[in-house]
Order: structure tokens, then sequence, then C-alpha cells
């Protein structure tokens, strides 16, 4: 159990952050909000950086706590396509603000990400 999760069991802010915390799990989740579906390959592309051993850990990490839909299909070579749950999808709205608080502060924090949801 993370540290904050110890330290506050009943406080909901803490245990999100507990869930999403890390550099890659936002950008997982902002890929597949704007793919729908993805398979591993095109993730890996889509999300600038990381390795796939990260994306891997990442994404399992999501799967547990039940943000990422992992699908396996029985092909040669095998395919595994991620996409978000209901729970996922709901992070729209969080994705959203971020990324509005980005685009009026960018002159403090930098580059401009296209829209995403619309």
């Amino acid at each position: 159990m993370p540290t904050h999760a110890k330290e506050f069991p009943q406080c909901a802010f803490r245990q999100t952050l507990d869930v999403l915390e890390g550099k890659w799990k936002f950008a997982i989740i902002y890929s597949l909000l704007k793919h729908d579906k993805l398979r591993f390959k095109e993730l890996e592309r889509d999300v600038a950086g990381i390795t796939a051993r990260m994306l891997v850990k990442e994404l399992k990490l999501l799967e547990t706590h039940d943000i990422v839909r992992r699908q396996a299909f029985a092909t040669v070579p095998p395919t595994v396509e991620y996409s978000l749950t209901e729970c996922g999808r709901s992070l729209l709205p969080v994705i959203r603000a971020i990324q509005t608080w980005g685009e009026q502060n960018q002159a403090f924090i930098g580059q401009q990400a296209g829209p995403i949801g619309e």
C-alpha cells in the first residue's frame, strides 16, 4: 500500500493520487481517450519517451485499478488491445481540466497539446 493510503486511509484525494501517481499514467490515459483502443506498439509509439518495460508496468497497475482493460486475441502473433474501462473514461473531465489549465498557463509550463474527446 502506498504511503499516502497508510497515512490517510479515508482521504479519497490521497487514494486517487496513489492510483494515478507517476510520470506515465496520465499520458497513457490521455492516449487511450484520444484513440479509444490501441495495440501495445501503437500505445508505445503514442506515449512519447516511454520504454516497453515501463509501459507494461504502468498498464498492469492501471488494469489492477480497473482503469484500463486488456483484451488478448488468439492470433499468431498474439494481439493485445488496450482500452479504458468505464472508470477510466470517467477521468475525461479531469484530463480536460488539466489540459485547459495547461492551455491557460502555457507561458509558464511549455508546449500545448492537441484537444481530446471532442
